[in-house]
């Protein structure tokens, strides 16, 4: 029997068991639309899956449906993880829809979805839930990451698991990786050395082997489902094309320095770069504030310095700022009420991914 070689790269194709199980439409709550039952069926059958979808899809729903079903099916309680201030939104979205979700403040018993932010992580007992959600799981990007680490290692041997974010970039598979290694389907490393090849010096830089194009994404489709609409999956989309995002650049000018040279001396190190934005604080945050101050929009102002803050709260009445240095709770509260329409202009820190 003669083998070609596409039969040889087939029995290289790693099949994922399958260890959920399967739902009725008339076990689902009737107000998902037919793609989110389609992805929230497949997320149940397969037991751990990743849902990589774009803004705007009802993520939130599906996870919570996903939870709520998981918990019956089990009859143990299940546990979101989320981002500060994610949680009181999710709340309350679950009650739109008639399905309870706690707020975790101590020891779980019986059935039950209960939800927290991934600070509290490390003061959980992770081994009494039957399944876990991480909203906003591409907090797995870093994969030198301390909280990374946590989450894979904690929900290591939990039998149902939940991925939810937007789509990932296809040119970073160290995000792909770190989902399949806490779906228990392959660890990072696997997947790099099985589907890509090591490009150039830096070790971010990993591309897929020109053989493999085709069956990683086949692999990657067996434990996620990738959307930015609707019709991505074959269902109707209308309502989700959504108006062009329009990006308004401005440049700052600044003036020539008495520095001996034709021109000003261009940021090329991580020192020079914050210098040189110290060196311009008040030409790029004058065009921040005249954008802010001459209209009753809300806006949310990413800095990158704190000095930058300090200079604009002195500047916009009505802002408040949100640091790194402050507590949990009081980001959560700044933050809920930011969504609230209580302040117009939040600030916070730009985080670099």
């Amino acid at each position: 029997m003669t083998t070609t070689y596409e039969d040889f790269l087939k029995t290289k194709v790693k099949t994922i068991q399958e260890s959920g199980f399967e739902v009725e439409d008339s076990q689902m709550n009737p107000k998902l639309f037919d793609f989110q039952k389609y992805c929230v069926k497949r997320a149940l059958k397969a037991g751990r899956f990743a849902l990589f979808q774009d803004c705007g899809l009802g993520k939130t729903f599906q996870q919570i449906e996903w939870a709520r079903l998981v918990t019956e099916h089990t009859n143990q309680p299940v546990l979101i993880l989320c981002p500060l201030a994610v949680a009181g939104q999710t709340i309350k979205e679950g009650e739109r829809f008639g399905i309870e979700i706690q707020k975790l403040k101590s020891d779980v018993f019986g059935k039950g979805i209960f939800i927290t932010n991934y600070e509290q992580l490390e003061n959980i007992d992770c081994s009494v839930f039957s399944g876990v959600v991480l909203d906003e799981s591409s907090i797995l990007k870093n994969y030198e990451g301390a909280t990374k680490s946590i989450i894979i290692s904690r929900f290591l041997n939990t039998p149902y698991k939940l991925a939810c974010t937007a789509t990932p970039s296809p040119n970073d598979p160290m995000e792909l990786g770190n989902h399949s290694e806490f779906l228990n389907t392959m660890s990072r490393s696997e997947m790099l050395a099985m589907y890509f090849v090591h490009d150039g010096g830096e070790t971010s830089k990993w591309r897929i082997k020109g053989h493999c194009e085709v069956i990683f994404w086949e692999w990657v489709s067996q434990w996620s489902v990738m959307l930015s609409k609707p019709s991505d999956l074959g269902f109707n989309a209308e309502g989700y094309d959504l108006p062009r995002l329009n990006l308004v650049e401005k440049q700052v000018e600044t003036e020539k320095r008495s520095n001996g040279t034709l021109f000003n001396d261009v940021a090329i190190s991580a020192t020079d770069f914050n210098a040189e934005l110290r060196l311009t604080k008040i030409e790029r945050l004058s065009q921040v504030l005249d954008i802010v101050n001459n209209s009753n929009e809300n806006f949310i102002i990413w800095i990158k310095q704190n000095e930058e803050g300090e200079y604009l709260r002195k500047l916009i009445p009505d802002a408040i700022e949100v640091k790194g240095s402050d507590s949990p709770e009081y980001k959560e509260k700044m933050l809920l009420g930011f969504g609230n329409n209580e302040f117009r202009v939040l600030i916070t820190k730009a985080i670099s991914n």
